[in-house]
């Protein structure tokens, strides 16, 4: 492809895009293929020849578009919001332009630095403990995803609890950690990669709101102790997936602080929530927390992937992931000068993924989006609200943010067929969970193009689906 060749099909492109997202809410929200039709439909072998860039279009409609799940549909009420605003987008392809690697300070130092300053930025707009912030002992660098923020806590408690002998001799035996049944499944992931087994993870109990129960986690932590065992992490999530419970982490700080042990907090969907000044309380303990990461790529639509992880504790964190063979030494990281994100993560490479947040920043602000956290809030309680009114549901957890968690009091198996029957229509996409035994449907509003009439007709969907 050449430069005139690239420039035309780069137009054609965007207008593909924008033509996409303009007309989304015609599509059905998730596919109606089976496993292997988009397989399929594709060639078994690598091409022989090169064809035209409107061939390769052809085939994303054709064939792509018929596979794909519509993340950003205003009636998408699974999983989580996963928002990409135009200004972010346009700044992730120009990361894809200047491909520059920003592993450390001399690779990119344009990519260094910008990073530092928006994590400080955000840091701002959240209203986050200066503590966090990149000009003491701590600061923020941009994850992949949650799951990668929190294995890099782990891997920084792990140290601090060792006093970095575990770098050398990799013994993990007598390290515990504590979460609930609520806590996200990549902190047990990232508990196994870090060697502590689940033998060596307490799930504590929780409370009739689906948060960790503080005098529980106390008696846990005080008969591993008895025991000889070392408390080494806990993670304290705000807005759980499956419940958006809230764990009460100035209680469990007391704890921490008596025992050393590493408080991470774990916000990745709702902690963008703080952007709205009447919703900080979402933060509530974070000024005793160790690490802490939230979303950009949830809430505040910047698109994937833009996971945003501070620490208070650079020292542990690069003693637990910091190597540096002769040929990435350089005297700015030496001097301390610089920063050389490579040892804030798991991978050597990283993108330049700040770039996309500055564009957004820049380009869209936060009013929108913060406005746009208000409706998401008002309409979720709304919603709370209906289901009450009809007595063929229940809503089965406080929802105190942007999802509400509902089930037919009839049984489990009408609940499990009323979303099935739900998704089926492609009028509306929601996910299943299990809370404390029952199955429940999660009605999670957070999409950016979503407006009151998508939320109305999607719970008039199950109304009328419902027996």
């Amino acid at each position: 492809m050449t430069p005139d060749e690239f420039r035309a099909a780069g137009h054609e492109l965007i207008d593909w895009i924008a033509d996409y997202r303009e007309r989304l809410a015609e599509r059905r929200v998730s596919p109606d293929v089976e496993p292997g039709e988009i397989r399929a439909m594709l060639p078994a072998h690598p091409p022989s020849s090169v064809v035209e860039f409107g061939d390769v279009l052809a085939d994303v409609d054709e064939i792509v578009l018929r596979g794909t799940t519509n993340w950003l549909h205003p009636s998408f009420f699974a999983y989580f919001p996963s928002n990409a605003s135009y200004a972010s987008v346009l700044g992730d392809l120009l990361t894809a332009g200047l491909n520059v690697n920003g592993m450390s300070w001399v690779t990119s130092p344009a990519a260094t630095e910008m990073e530092t300053l928006m994590l400080d930025w955000v840091g701002e707009l959240l209203d986050l403990p200066p503590r966090f912030a990149s000009g003491g002992d701590g600061g923020g660098v941009i994850q992949g995803s949650a799951s990668e923020a929190t294995l890099v806590a782990i891997l920084s408690a792990r140290w601090r609890s060792t006093h970095g002998a575990v770098n050398a001799d990799g013994d993990t035996s007598r390290l515990v950690a504590y979460l609930t049944a609520q806590t996200h499944s990549s902190i047990t992931k990232g508990l196994r990669i870090a060697g502590i087994g689940e033998d060596r993870q307490r799930i504590v109990d929780h409370d009739e709101a689906f948060a960790m129960r503080p005098e529980a986690f106390a008696d846990a932590v005080s008969a591993d102790l008895a025991d000889g065992l070392v408390p080494c992490f806990v993670c304290s999530t705000h807005g759980t997936t499956s419940s958006m419970a809230f764990d009460p982490t100035p209680e469990l700080a007391a704890t921490c602080a008596r025992h050393g042990i590493w408080l991470h907090v774990d916000a990745a969907m709702s902690g963008i929530g703080a952007l709205a000044p009447e919703l900080r309380w979402v933060n509530a303990g974070l000024d005793h927390a160790d690490s802490y990461c939230t979303n950009a790529h949830k809430w505040m639509g910047v698109n994937f992937d833009c996971d945003l992880y501070w620490t208070v504790d650079r020292a542990a964190l690069l003693g637990a992931l910091s190597i540096l063979p002769e040929y990435l030494r350089s005297s700015p990281a030496a001097s301390g000068a610089a920063i050389d994100y490579r040892d804030w993560q798991i991978p050597l490479g990283r993108r330049f993924r700040a770039l996309k947040l500055w564009f957004a920043l820049r380009l869209d602000g936060v009013d929108g989006t913060i406005s746009m956290i208000r409706d998401h809030v008002g309409w979720t309680q709304w919603l709370a609200d209906e289901a009450r009114r009809d007595q063929r549901f229940e809503v089965v957890a406080p929802h105190p943010l942007n999802m509400v968690c509902v089930r037919l009091r009839a049984d489990d198996s009408a609940t499990d067929a009323l979303i099935e029957a739900a998704n089926a229509t492609g009028e509306a996409l929601f996910t299943r969970t299990v809370l404390d035994g029952r199955t429940a449907l999660r009605f999670s509003i957070g999409t950016a193009t979503t407006t009151r009439h998508h939320v109305d007709a999607a719970w008039r969907l199950l109304q009328q689906l419902a027996p």
